[in-house]
């Protein structure tokens, strides 16, 4: 392996930006529409105007608002609007993250520091959260020692509010729910819970990470969704993703409380450093002024008339695509629509829901592959109406061919999928999954072609079985899931 190094002499910048541009041609074709999520875009012009006020503010840093007090005033604005937006009292406070993850970080973080203050009894902290709640909390729960307590969730998608109740104890510093959950785009009982919340004086906070800046909208276009932002009582804070359906340019999101007494809890300070007093409000030091500057702009730009038109499009096209899905025999959706989530699986035994997915990879779409229940989720935008025909006519062609060779379950990243959402010891996928990131990050890493895993030395125990024992492991795997009752399915 040959190392890079700098070079000894500084490059044209002509000739840097071409061979940037080069590495993205094996980048999915998001301008082509083949992607159903990660990214939100809206039109070139837009894109421009974030990359215009990102490159004015490239060099201020967020981290001293003393000395770009610019910066600090396009971040204050951001709060206020988003807690207009997010129906806050006139007192909500908050500030601006690096994403949905640095702001669930925080609340749970947070909560445990007020807990720490005013609960000095606790010494195992813990949370109440949904099992479909954004893994970010499982991260925050590692990061912070706060224990998370799963709470199982309905056939509809959402959590059980009896269990949710059941499962809170004196070590409760926090309660969590979605609006909407990721994987199938419903609404958590936020109402019932923040009523419990309240009568047990515990923070609760709302992760509209995701849906934040759509349901508003969707909300004032009919869509029939129970209060879920400030409007509860109960609701002590909430996380919005700017960057999602905000529009904004990545690296952007906030994080609303409904009043400064749960906020001081998230800031850092010390005063014993050499280098003098430090006081930080996120997680980060350095705070790039780029993404905080683009999200005021983005917002600016919108308006509400802008962001109600494009979530009157997604809507038409997330109804579009529901219909679509439904129509293909062998396919159906998980959920009531309740955000502009599509998310579908296979109601027919013949048609393995992540061999579709590997035959929609091959023509070219990105695939969010999902577990328990196997699916597969789609994030709409307006941006995707051009994508909806062609979508569907390959998904009706994946399930056909899929239906035609039952063989392509136990072959490629549909044997990989299907084996880890079915293998009852969760240590040997995380010891599977590590190899492959360890593979990734090594000093000659590339990304993993999950189709070859298991084939090399280095590979985890299971995915070398996989590899080897493919079609017998997953035999053996469906008739051990039929033995425990479908456990696979949603927790």
């Amino acid at each position: 392996m040959t190392r890079m190094h700098i070079p000894a002499s500084g490059r044209p910048h002509d000739e840097l930006l071409e061979e940037m541009a080069a590495y993205q041609q094996g980048d999915i074709d998001w301008k082509g529409g083949k992607t159903w999520s990660l990214l939100y875009p809206v039109s070139d012009e837009h894109e421009h105007l974030l990359e215009r006020s990102q490159a004015l503010f490239m060099n201020s840093n967020g981290l001293n608002p003393m000395a770009f007090k610019s910066l600090k005033r396009l971040e204050s604005e951001v709060v206020q609007m988003t807690a207009s937006m997010l129906n806050g009292p006139s007192d909500a406070v908050g500030t601006m993250t690096s994403g949905g993850t640095e702001s669930i970080l925080l609340a749970v973080k947070s909560a445990r520091d007020r807990a720490r203050r005013l609960k000095p009894w606790i010494r195992n902290p813990e949370m109440v959260v949904p099992r479909t709640i954004h893994v970010a909390f499982d991260k925050a729960a590692h990061y912070f020692d706060v224990k998370p307590r799963y709470v199982t969730t309905n056939d509809d998608g959402r959590v059980d509010v009896p269990s949710l109740k059941k499962a809170i104890g004196r070590n409760t510093v926090l309660i969590a729910a979605s609006a909407p959950q990721y994987p199938h785009g419903v609404v958590d009982p936020i109402p019932e819970i923040g009523a419990i919340a309240k009568k047990k004086k515990i923070p609760f906070h709302g992760d509209a990470c995701f849906g934040g800046f759509m349901l508003p909208w969707l909300e004032k276009l009919g869509v029939q969704i129970p209060d879920w932002d400030f409007r509860v009582p109960g609701v002590t804070s909430i996380s919005a993703d700017v960057h999602k359906y905000g529009y904004a340019a990545k690296g952007a999101s906030i994080l609303v409380y409904r009043s400064i007494g749960y906020l001081k809890f998230q800031f850092f300070i010390s005063t014993d450093w050499p280098g003098g007093i430090y006081a930080s409000p996120t997680i980060a030091g350095t705070r790039p002024g780029g993404p905080i500057a683009a999200a005021w702009a983005a917002m600016q730009a919108m308006g509400e008339e802008g962001y109600l038109a494009l979530a009157s499009k997604a809507l038409d096209v997330t109804r579009e695509l529901r219909a679509g899905v439904e129509a293909i025999d062998g396919l159906t959706s998980v959920a009531e629509l309740q955000s502009t989530v599509v998310t579908w699986r296979s109601d027919d035994a013949e048609v393995d829901v992540y061999a579709v997915a590997d035959q929609l990879a091959e023509r070219g779409w990105a695939v969010d592959r999902q577990q328990h229940p196997a699916c597969v989720h789609c994030s709409v935008n307006a941006f995707n109406a051009a994508s909806v025909k062609p979508y569907l006519t390959d998904l009706a062609a994946a399930v056909e061919h899929v239906r035609a060779h039952p063989e392509l379950k136990t072959q490629g990243e549909a044997a990989m999928y299907g084996m880890m959402a079915k293998v009852p010891i969760s240590g040997l996928v995380q010891h599977s999954v590590r190899e492959v990131m360890a593979g990734m990050y090594a000093p000659d890493g590339q990304a993993p072609d999950l189709a070859k895993v298991g084939e090399g030395e280095d590979d985890g125990p299971m995915l070398q079985f996989l590899a080897k024992y493919g079609d017998q492991a997953m035999a053996l795997l469906d008739k051990l899931d039929g033995l425990r009752g479908g456990k696979s399915g949603r927790r």
